[in-house]
């Protein structure tokens, strides 16, 4: 029976960093896997979360399973911290939310409530979307159809096409949004578009569905979750998917959750326990580790305090290497990046040409995404110059 399984090929954004750890031209740069990484190419541990370590591990006298919801200071502080804390949706107890396996698992968990309550409805995606989003929600039997979002003549968001598109979204389908940091092309929606969309769901009855895996790498936590705090206050039902991975540094330990935002505190219970049981089915118990060093970060004002300001350095690393890498890149070009700039979070298309990005693999070791996409975190001060000079052949 076995014998009978082909052979598949890599996932293609882990298969090609696979590719360039094998390269080994000193000067080669890694711009693939959708990570942050220092000046030192080191994706880092922050301090809170090591303090938080230090005290878990010098306590911790059990390695018995969490309940099914998670650790029990993780879901309040999430929610405070993705929907704020003066939240009316949370002063109401309209709110539920189950601990997940890192945001993919809150994908999962949250396509399965969809699923459970309308069989087979329908999901719109942007155009483009992280790839995963399709496989992880479609595996429930949930269908799709695509809105424009991404414009590669402007490097912005195609609102009025945007907007064109989901006029089809009816009270059925869901309508999956990029809380912030759009990944794979960094161009978000302004609070005025996110306003829109709202009195597009309040008339039209689709429910959002927000993917928020990038929350103080934009602007700052609250103006990174200002968009999603918009629908939450104006609309009777959401579903939220957030993660720990990126904004705690968490990636490997797994930590998420997904929020659900219904009409009234009954229906809220009613979801979550409809959570804990796909949760149960899909892979019974959460982990615990990342997300008891999630909650004590949160729950302490001196170690909430500390991972803050090294969140907020990394932010404003990250906006730094957007504005050095545009300065480079037109020096060495001649050409208009000034794109670069204005988008948010770790990602960027750089426009150019699949062929442009096989030359720069082939001839540069410059590793990126076919689409051009680039992960800006993987710029430093050591490899910008060569990286800008690379494109600049290329081009």
């Amino acid at each position: 029976m076995l014998d009978a399984l082909e052979l598949l090929p890599d996932d293609p954004i882990l298969g090609l960093a696979a590719l360039c750890r094998t390269d080994d031209n000193p000067k080669k740069v890694d711009l693939t896997v959708g990570i942050y990484m220092d000046e030192n190419g080191v994706c880092p541990v922050f301090d809170a979360i090591r303090q938080a370590q230090t005290t878990l591990v010098a306590k911790e006298v059990s390695k018995a399973y969490l309940s099914p919801a998670g650790v029990a200071g993780f879901n309040p502080g999430m929610q405070k911290l993705v929907l704020g804390e003066n939240s009316a949706a949370l002063a109401d107890g309209r709110v539920s939310s189950i601990q997940a396996p890192g945001g993919c698992g809150a994908l999962r968990i949250g396509a399965e409530i969809i699923q459970a309550a309308s069989p087979g409805a329908k999901v719109w995606v942007s155009d483009p979307t992280w790839p995963v989003h399709i496989p992880l929600l479609g595996s429930v039997g949930l269908q799709f159809s695509t809105y424009r979002y991404y414009d590669a003549q402007t490097h912005g968001v195609n609102f009025d096409a945007m907007v064109e598109d989901l006029k089809a979204a009816g009270p059925n389908d869901i309508v999956l949004l990029h809380g912030c940091c759009h990944n794979p092309c960094g161009a978000d929606l302004s609070q005025e578009q996110w306003s829109i969309i709202g009195d597009m769901a309040e008339a039209q009855g689709f429910m959002p569905f927000i993917d928020i895996a990038y929350q103080g790498l934009g602007d700052g936590l609250d103006e990174d979750a200002a968009g999603l705090r918009q629908l939450a206050e104006r609309l009777p039902e959401m579903i939220i998917a957030a993660s720990c991975s990126k904004n705690m540094g968490l990636y490997r330990e797994r930590t998420g959750c997904t929020m659900f935002l219904c009409r009234d505190k009954k229906n809220a219970d009613a979801l979550l326990s409809q959570a804990k049981v796909a949760a149960r089915r899909v892979y019974s118990m959460p982990p615990a580790h990342g997300a008891l060093l999630a909650s004590a970060v949160l729950a302490d004002d001196d170690l909430t305090a500390n991972w803050q300001a090294e969140l907020r350095g990394m932010c404003d690393r990250i906006n730094g290497l957007r504005s050095d890498l545009v300065e480079k890149l037109q020096t060495a070009t001649g050409r208009d990046f000034e794109f670069i700039r204005a988008e948010k979070g770790m990602f960027s298309f750089l426009g150019l040409s699949g062929e442009q990005v096989q030359t720069l693999r082939d001839d540069y070791s410059v590793y990126m995404l076919g689409s051009s996409r680039i992960n800006v975190a993987g710029v430093n001060a050591r490899n910008i110059d060569y990286l800008a000079d690379s494109i600049a052949k290329v081009l």
